[in-house]
């Protein structure tokens, strides 16, 4: 009996490729504070890996330890279990290879902008020529060309914090922590600067780990999301984000977009109610 030659031909586009090793692990990570003679578990045996230049998302109800485990992964928390390995090798305390863009405001009301974002570049000892020109490179890069001389006071919210990206990116972190980059900011200027931060991100391949609690924002920005459970903050599940890049308004507005958005949140919602009953307990 013949075998159709077709049968023992291999598809090369059906041959998964090797997943790359992660950049970032986290291991197992617990952290507990000690609240009085109360000891609270802030996140408890998380564990999750992001690869090369991806955008990965943690999400979780307010109180579930996102800040925590940022703080934890960005050296600014000690003293927790587990382990957090960058490139396989265990870490502890700031790295060279991680940059962190917070919530709050962050600029030196002190120096304009292109002062502002040359800043980490003065520290690493870098000459002034140069490390000018590398602060217009990234100043052009987050669209504030024509700023460069203005004071913070001078410039709205959403353009201080893209002073401060740029001022992160100056030193081009292989890894880009971000908590909340733009709670503070409305939603028009939320959309656009998302939009901004992408079309760097693409650019400079940076692997990327973002702390939010807007589920339009974790869809619009992600590769994968990881939706965490109310306090002890666990691993409730990981989610990959199958939109096309870039990002636009037409697939922020499609209908695959919102079913992201509502099955992220009918898992949120769970958990928030979850913390919302022990509130309600605790008062009683």
């Amino acid at each position: 009996m013949k075998v159709a030659a077709s049968m023992n031909r291999i598809d090369v586009n059906e041959v998964s490729k090797p997943e790359p090793d992660p950049v970032l692990v986290v291991e197992r990570v617990s952290m507990k504070f000690n609240l009085g003679e109360q000891s609270v578990t802030a996140v408890d045996d998380v564990s999750f890996s992001v690869r090369p230049g991806e955008v990965f998302t943690v999400i979780g109800p307010s109180g579930c330890g996102k800040s925590t485990l940022f703080n934890i992964i960005g050296g600014l928390l000690g003293h927790y279990e587990g382990e957090v390995r960058i490139d396989g090798s265990k870490i502890a305390g700031s790295h060279e290879s991680i940059g962190m863009v917070f919530q709050e405001e962050s600029t030196f009301p002190w120096r304009n902008v292109i002062d502002n974002v040359a800043f980490p570049l003065e520290l690493k000892g870098m000459g002034k020529s140069e490390r000018l020109d590398r602060a217009r490179h990234f100043i052009d890069m987050v669209g504030l060309s024509g700023f460069e001389r203005h004071m913070p006071a001078q410039l709205s919210g959403g353009m201080r914090q893209r002073v401060a990206i740029a001022r992160t990116l100056a030193y081009e972190p292989r890894i880009l922590l971000m908590d909340e980059p733009f709670a503070a900011l409305d939603e028009q200027t939320k959309l656009l600067l998302g939009e901004k931060v992408m079309e760097i991100q693409q650019r400079l391949k940076q692997t990327t780990l973002l702390i939010t609690h807007n589920l339009s924002e974790a869809v619009q920005l992600s590769d994968r999301i990881l939706i965490m459970t109310y306090r002890p903050g666990r691993v409730k599940r990981i989610l990959d984000i199958k939109l096309d890049r870039p990002r636009t308004a037409d697939v922020v507005g499609s209908e695959a977009f919102g079913r992201y958005v509502a099955e992220i949140w009918a898992d949120l919602r769970e958990e928030a109610t979850r913390g919302m009953s022990d509130a309600e307990s605790a008062r009683r």
